[in-house]
């Protein structure tokens, strides 16, 4: 665990989004906790993106952050494409299920490495980007909550109305 109240309300901050509970109300992994796999592949209409992709997305995405944290180019995300990365074939239960748990890796690895972090890198600019290392670690967060509202909206939808 780290020391610095700085690193801690960062961790606590990405972690509110995530998975904890927060007063803002539902959190990224709360939105898809339970959901089936039909209703992850629902669109409200042709050429909107669904649950699913959106789960894939905020993976890549804690991915992206990891590695402009890390510096690391060796590091690669394990699914073909980026950004939006393609649906699995078969979009099935098992692959559901698998998707959901990359989410939660990426963030527990993303976890990792912020909690590594030395304080002092907390300003510096980050790499490959014109944000600071404090940005993208509450930026990834945000990223987090924006797409749990979205999911939130669409499931609802999927409920009519």
């Amino acid at each position: 665990m780290t020391r610095d109240r700085r690193i801690a309300l960062l961790l606590d901050v990405l972690d509110q989004a995530f998975d904890h509970r927060a007063w803002h109300g539902t959190a990224l992994a709360g939105a898809i906790r339970g959901l089936a796999h039909r209703d992850a592949l629902w669109r409200p209409r042709p050429g909107r993106h669904n649950i699913w992709e959106i789960v894939l997305h905020a993976a890549y995405w804690k991915y992206i952050v990891r590695r402009r944290l890390t510096r690391d180019l060796g590091l690669t995300f394990p699914r073909a494409g980026s950004n939006w990365p393609r649906l699995p074939a078969p979009a099935d239960t098992a692959a559901w299920k698998r998707d959901v748990a990359l989410l939660r890796e990426e963030h527990r690895l993303l976890r990792a490495v912020i909690a590594r972090l030395p304080p002092s890198r907390l300003a510096s600019r980050g790499w490959r980007s014109r944000w600071s290392t404090a940005e993208h670690i509450y930026g990834i967060a945000s990223h987090d909550l924006y797409h749990a509202g979205q999911i939130q909206l669409l499931k609802r939808l999927r409920r009519g109305g």
